[in-house]
């Protein structure tokens, strides 16, 4: 690295784990497992994508039970026979110098839909479906049938998958562990009023709703190792009156610092359709920036960040501590080293591809 080098490109480290750089490939559903196994494809994906310079590469969503998946295209990590093709990815990414990130999930009342290309939408049990579990039996869409709600005995045993799926994601050789928290799936589906009505210590005010976030992640925390880093992604606003708010955001990622989270991965939306989104280049940083600074806790931006120069004066102003690339990795898996060479700063290439610098 160029003695000017810029922010973007600071390296950063979280407990035992070291990034080369601020870059991280954000979780990114590719719905093409089968049964939950990933396979070649997201080998390549990912692979493509460490070879490109980022500092962190985070598999998608990966469902901590087979109903808790978005789509039966989705990948997941509830049985042991999982774990083997998982080792193979998270040993390419780290042999590429990034760190193998992986993100573990419920879809809740969200799960049992289509594929994107196959148009989305619930799929129904007569063609292969399956009915969802939510805090509350409130389905997200008016003219889908209502999701089970879950008992007390059900949502301890989703605390034993969640923690479950940690330790086969060590065994996988994963380095940084995120829960998904965000996007109208289960976690934030107890976080949020607008979808969480029940009226036990689950429900109601602030303190119940958060519970089943807390009892997640301490379950989490405890199997996961104490040297590598716990995030958690959240929606920062439902963008709705009367849902979560940036308040409650603040005041939770408080409370999970406690519990030893590392960095919170501020997100929004997704819990109603009813939202407003101001849909603007990187509209979601202000969450990212007022998080880290009145909870005193890393974060990480996410949200219509495109530009390397856009990026670097996210980290370069303190506003987040990691910037988390989605659809632009998507365009361009080599983003990291365009960025370096916009920015004035060198990263060595693999060495398959010296001959091309």
């Amino acid at each position: 690295m160029s003695t000017d080098a810029t922010h973007l490109f600071t390296p950063i480290d979280f407990r035992g784990v070291h990034l080369r750089n601020r870059i991280a490939v954000s979780p990114m559903c590719q719905y093409s497992s089968v049964d939950g196994f990933a396979n070649d494809w997201h080998l390549v994906h990912l692979g493509s994508r460490a070879v490109g310079g980022a500092g962190l590469v985070m598999m998608e969503a990966t469902a901590v039970e087979a109903r808790g998946r978005i789509s039966p295209g989705d990948q997941g990590i509830w049985k042991d026979e999982h774990i083997e093709f998982l080792t193979r990815i998270a040993g390419f990414v780290k042999a590429q110098g990034a760190a193998a990130g992986i993100q573990i999930a419920h879809a809740g009342r969200k799960a049992s839909t289509r594929s994107p290309w196959e148009g989305g939408g619930t799929i129904p049990a007569a063609e292969g479906g399956w009915r969802p579990v939510a805090p509350s039996a409130l389905p997200f869409q008016p003219e889908d049938a209502a999701p089970e709600e879950l008992s007390q005995a059900a949502i301890q045993s989703l605390a034993d998958a969640f923690a479950a799926a940690a330790g086969r994601a060590r065994r996988a050789g994963f380095q940084v562990l995120e829960i998904h928290g965000a996007h109208g799936y289960l976690m934030h589906e107890f976080l949020s009023p607008l979808s969480n009505q029940r009226t036990d210590e689950y429900g109601g005010c602030f303190e119940n709703r958060i519970r089943f976030a807390f009892e997640i992640t301490a379950a989490v925390r405890a199997a996961w190792p104490e040297n590598l880093p716990v995030f958690l992604r959240i929606s920062a606003t439902d963008w709705v009156d009367g849902g979560w708010t940036i308040e409650d955001s603040v005041a939770l990622a408080r409370r999970v610092k406690e519990l030893g989270v590392d960095l919170i991965d501020c997100s929004s939306g997704g819990a109603s359709l009813k939202q407003k989104i101001p849909m603007a280049p990187g509209y979601q940083v202000p969450f990212a920036e007022r998080i880290r600074r009145e909870a005193g806790i890393p974060t990480g931006a996410v949200g219509l960040i495109t530009t390397p120069q856009q990026a670097d004066e996210i980290v370069r102003a303190g506003r987040a501590d990691l910037v988390l690339l989605a659809r632009e990795m998507l365009r361009d898996p080599y983003f990291p080293r365009r960025a370096a060479k916009t920015l004035g700063a060198q990263i060595a290439p693999p060495v398959q591809y010296l001959r091309a610098w």
